[in-house]
């Protein structure tokens, strides 16, 4: 059988936007995107989505890296630092929805319960389109949102795990994965950014190159399916 790669699948990567000329970056397979501000309001403009934090980057290069022909869509909420309002993910949620997203890539959240419900109405509507979202499940020993919903694949770190793999976790529709980006020659893995954002790209990676292999034609079915194959079928 061919390895799947990603090909004919849509991930909106909701973060700090991308460097479309950094060596690990296929500019080819980038699809557009937005920038969105803390009032959920949106700048379309190209040089908007441009990252100058890295963590998008490392993001988006960790998705090209297990699934190189997928097409990404770009969401940049994060601007001068890794702190975004509630308001502007919700918005980048519902954009992503808008623009077909087969899945999303949500590596932060809030730790805020006061959101809980906004963003219940939010992930229900992505699943009601059929787009599967893919969260940090928590942040530090509490639950962060909306990764901790059930409409959401959660993703835990493991730092056991290998890079390539994921592993169910104790929670409901939740998994655990490695929290390394792609390596970097010379460059010690504890020395590079790491973290659970990177457990989550892990996972989108290969929740990505799964759906390529999803025979199922409404897309609810579509999402359910993947879900159940990805908690199916960890290691």
């Amino acid at each position: 059988m061919t390895p799947a790669t990603g090909r004919g699948i849509s991930v909106a990567i909701i973060d700090s936007g991308v460097h479309p000329r950094h060596p690990h970056i296929d500019a080819a397979r980038l699809a557009g995107g937005v920038a969105i501000d803390r009032e959920g309001r949106i700048d379309d403009a190209p040089d908007a989505l441009l990252d100058r934090l890295g963590h998008g980057t490392a993001v988006t290069a960790a998705i090209q890296e297990r699934a190189p022909d997928a097409d990404l869509l770009t969401v940049r909420v994060f601007h001068d630092a890794l702190r975004a309002s509630a308001a502007a993910l919700i918005a980048a949620i519902r954009w992503s929805i808008a623009a077909r997203a087969n899945i999303v890539n949500l590596s932060l959240g809030s730790i805020n319960a006061a959101h809980r419900d906004a963003f219940a109405a939010v992930t229900a509507e992505a699943a009601a389109a059929g787009v599967l979202i893919v969260a940090a499940r928590t942040a530090g020993d509490g639950p962060c949102w909306p990764g901790a919903l059930p409409d959401v694949l959660g993703v835990e770190l493991d730092w056991d795990c290998p890079r390539a793999a994921w592993r169910i976790a104790r929670a409901p529709n939740a998994v655990r994965a490695a929290g390394y980006p792609r390596p970097i020659e010379g460059v010690a893995p504890m020395r590079n950014l790491h973290g659970v954002s990177f457990a989550v790209a892990q996972v989108t990676g290969i929740a990505t190159c799964i759906a390529q292999r999803i025979d199922a034609t409404a897309p609810p079915d579509r999402r359910a399916a993947l879900m159940s194959a990805i908690l199916a079928g960890a290691d």
